[in-house]
């Protein structure tokens, strides 16, 4: 069967491996001049299996308003806010309220996370590049009371769930993370020893490069600008160059997997889908480390500031915000200065931070949370996009649900929270 994937991000990239593996035919398309160009290029670089969540919690609402008054806070809203925006706000206050759902999300999204990770040993033991990776843990700092009662709770449900994790004490955390600082003083942290880091362009780059050697088809630089469907049904798609409008072409294909990221949502339209998603922006800092024993060895998020750090070898990732400004790529310097300021509080002195690579990127948030992935309106469009700040940890589990879904095969997990079509 020759199928057609939209977006070669890490998700769509780890689709094209999983269904190439299963022995079909695989053309990805793809806007960028390569892999792995807009959310995978510079993200947290964290894997965080047992740290996903929903968008929409009820503990959201009470504390967006202090967030967004905040200077530092992590939430940003554009102003004056456009419509999408106050419709996106709406839909997730509406989800965030619906009893049990928050819960019953988490739950979901955990369980593919869950997955996701044995996916990811799968691939890195089949193909062991370099991509500044490891399975090193992350941990979460809680700072005062209120953050530490959070940390209990959700230890609880990784209880429930059989996920492996550990409640430190302060001791703890500094022999885990030596190079965190001890003042601010912390009260403790949740640790999840299993998760994972790793720079998601290099792997995207290195798995989109195992592809096309294996035989799958990369059209570089072009976009979808119709599909073409018979008796209802996708069978082709009309492909166009941003540089040379005239010069169409035409890919036929047996079926689709939608895996376009924040571009999803004007693509679905094409095929007679409505997804609702949204591009929700964050930024990120990369700086060469000047004094290792500084720096922290895997992921460390900061409760404060809501700051990640992860370690990338000889590199510091500093992610941070949640920002609701449409597409707008322009990178404010105060929030640069933020990052900087939560990264100097924690591990002073690790990295240079004055010639740090800045980027800013969208992530396709959906308003509940978790990912749209399952079969779209027709039986040969697939949809495996919208993941949201999780599309790294999530992708190769997600990619391997899709694989199954097209031989006809049960998926790995419930995928009832995933629903493409839930949003009407």
């Amino acid at each position: 069967m020759h199928i057609a994937v939209i977006g070669a991000g890490v998700v769509g990239v780890t689709t094209a491996w999983a269904l190439q593996q299963r022995g079909h035919t695989v053309s990805v398309i793809e806007p960028q001049p390569s892999a792995g160009m807009e959310t995978s290029k510079a993200n947290a670089g964290q894997r965080s299996y047992g740290y996903v969540y929903p968008w929409a919690s009820p503990a959201m609402i009470g504390k967006a308003l202090p967030w967004l008054l905040s200077a530092d806070g992590p939430l940003k809203m554009k102003q004056p806010p456009s419509l999408s925006t106050l419709r996106f706000l709406w839909d997730t206050w509406r989800y965030a309220r619906q009893p049990g759902l928050f819960e019953a999300n988490k739950v979901a999204m955990l369980k593919l996370a869950a997955f996701s990770r044995e996916c990811f040993i799968d691939i890195e033991q089949k193909h062991p590049f370099d991509f500044s990776g490891g399975h090193r843990g992350l941990m979460e700092l809680a700072s005062n009371a209120k953050s530490q009662q959070g940390l209990r709770e959700n230890a609880a449900l990784l209880q429930r769930l059989g996920i492996e994790h550990q409640m430190l004490e302060p001791d703890e955390v500094y022999a885990v993370e030596p190079g965190l600082a001890r003042n601010p003083p912390i009260l403790g942290a949740l640790r999840l020893k299993d998760d994972g880091t790793g720079d998601c362009l290099q792997f995207t780059r290195a798995l989109a490069d195992v592809c096309a050697r294996q035989g799958v088809n990369f059209h570089y630089g072009q976009s979808v600008a119709e599909v073409i469907t018979e008796a209802g049904k996708p069978v082709a798609l009309v492909l166009t160059r941003a540089n040379e409008p005239g010069a169409a072409e035409q890919l036929e294909a047996d079926a689709f997997v939608l895996c376009a990221g924040a571009a999803s949502s004007e693509v679905a339209r094409e095929f007679g889908l409505k997804l609702s998603l949204y591009p929700v922006k964050g930024y990120s800092l990369t700086a060469a480390l000047t004094n290792p024993d500084k720096a922290p060895q895997s992921t460390v998020i900061d409760d404060e500031f809501k700051v990640v750090a992860t370690r990338l070898n000889d590199r510091l990732r500093v992610t941070g915000f949640v920002e609701l400004a449409d597409f707008n790529r322009d990178i404010p310097a105060r929030r640069l200065d933020t990052l900087k300021r939560a990264t100097a509080m924690r591990f002073p002195g690790a990295a240079d931070l004055e010639t740090a690579e800045a980027w800013t990127g969208f992530r396709p948030m959906t308003p509940d949370g978790p990912p749209a992935i399952g079969k779209g309106p027709s039986d040969n469009l697939f949809i495996n996009t919208a993941h949201g700040t999780f599309g790294w940890t999530l992708s190769a589990g997600s990619a391997q649900i899709v694989g199954q879904l097209v031989d006809g095969e049960p998926a790995a997990v419930d995928l009832g929270a995933f629903r493409p079509d839930r949003f009407g």
